[in-house]
C-alpha cells in the first residue's frame, strides 16, 4: 500500500520539558521517568532550560533528560518562555519535546481538597486559583507536542501511557503513533487528535460466548476482524494516516493519539486498535497501545 507514513526517521528527542497545570501528575509522570533512566530534575526556574540542556552543561552525559516546569517567573507568557527555549535548543542541535499534563477542573479540585495542599497560584478559592493557572497556561496548552489528560487515569495508567510513550530508548522514528481504544460510553479520550467510530460492526457483546472476554481475545479478534468491513475499514484509515502523519510531521509534530472507539471499549476498539498498529509498526513509525476502558466492566 505505497511507502511509509512519513520521511526518513529523525533521532528520538533526548529532552522532554514537561509542564501542565498544578495536580495533573507532573510528579508521577517524573517518577516513572525516572525509573525509565531518564535524569530528571524537577521544579526548574523556566530560565535556565538552555543553560541545564546545553551540550556544554551535559558533556559526557547519555541518559535522557527530563525538565519539570512548575512556575513561571518571567515577564512574558509561558508560551513564550518554552518557545523561546526550544528554539535556542534546536540551534545548539538539540530538538526537545513539550509535554503538557491536564485534567477536568473537577478532578483538579478534588486532588487538592484530598491532598489539603495550597494551590501555587493561590487566590480566593481553589476553583479560582486553578482558572487563573488554566487562563495562563492555555496558550502553552495548545503549542505543546504531547497532551497527557489523566482525568480518568490512575497511578497505573498514567504509568502505562508514560511507558507507551517514552519507554523505549536509542530508537529513532519519524513519529510516534499512540492507537487508544475507548468505549463511548465513558466519553472521549480528551488527548485524541484523531477519533475513529468502530460502532458500525457486529458487537460481540451480543455473543454470549464472547462477552466474558475482550478484543485481545483470539475468538473476539477474529469475530471483528474476519468481517470485510473491518478489513475495507483498517485498509482506509492506514492509507489516511499515511496521508497525514507527513503533514503533521511538517508541521513539527512529532506525536499523534489516534483513538479508536466502539460502545464500552472492550470488544470492537480493542481487536481494531491492536491490528490497525500491528499495519501501522510497517510503515517505519513507532507505535503503541493503550486500551483505556477494557477493564471498566
Amino acid at each position: 500500500m505505497g511507502g511509509p507514513l512519513s520521511s526518513p526517521p529523525d533521532q528520538r528527542p533526548q529532552l522532554l520539558l514537561i509542564t501542565g497545570m498544578s495536580g495533573a501528575g507532573r510528579g508521577s509522570m517524573a517518577r516513572v521517568l525516572e525509573d525509565l533512566s531518564y535524569q530528571v530534575i524537577d521544579n526548574l526556574p523556566p530560565g535556565m532550560i538552555v543553560q541545564v540542556a546545553s551540550p556544554h552543561t551535559r558533556s559526557g552525559e547519555t541518559a535522557p533528560l527530563a525538565l519539570v516546569i512548575r512556575s513561571w517567573d518571567s515577564p512574558l507568557g509561558p508560551r513564550e518562555v518554552i518557545q523561546s527555549a526550544v528554539g535556542q535548543l534546536r540551534d545548539l542541535g538539540i530538538s526537545p519535546a513539550v509535554v503538557f499534563l491536564d485534567a477536568e477542573d473537577p478532578v483538579l479540585i478534588r486532588r487538592y481538597e484530598e491532598t489539603r495542599r495550597p494551590h501555587p497560584q493561590g487566590g480566593e478559592s481553589l476553583p479560582a486559583a486553578i482558572s487563573a493557572e488554566r487562563s495562563l497556561l492555555s496558550g502553552l496548552r495548545a503549542a505543546a507536542d504531547v497532551l497527557i489528560d489523566t482525568s480518568d487515569l490512575n497511578i497505573h495508567q498514567l504509568r502505562e501511557r508514560v511507558v507507551a510513550r517514552f519507554g523505549a530508548e536509542g530508537k529513532a522514528w519519524a513519529m510516534h503513533i499512540l492507537v487508544v481504544s475507548f468505549g463511548f460510553k465513558n466519553g472521549l479520550p480528551r488527548d485524541a487528535d484523531v477519533v475513529f467510530d468502530v460502532r458500525f460492526l457486529p458487537n460481540p457483546h451480543w455473543m454470549p460466548q464472547l462477552r466474558p472476554k475482550t478484543g485481545t481475545d483470539p475468538e473476539v479478534s477474529a469475530f471483528v476482524l474476519d468481517n470485510p468491513d473491518t478489513s475495507e475499514f483498517l485498509e482506509r484509515v492506514v492509507e489516511l494516516l499515511r496521508f497525514l502523519a507527513p503533514r503533521y510531521r511538517a508541521e513539527g509534530k512529532s506525536y499523534l493519539t489516534i483513538a479508536v472507539g466502539c460502545t464500552g471499549g472492550r470488544h470492537r476498539s480493542v481487536a481494531v486498535s491492536e491490528e490497525l498498529s500491528r499495519r501501522l509498526s510497517d510503515h517505519r513509525v513507532e507505535v503503541s497501545v493503550f486500551h483505556r476502558d477494557v477493564g471498566a466492566g
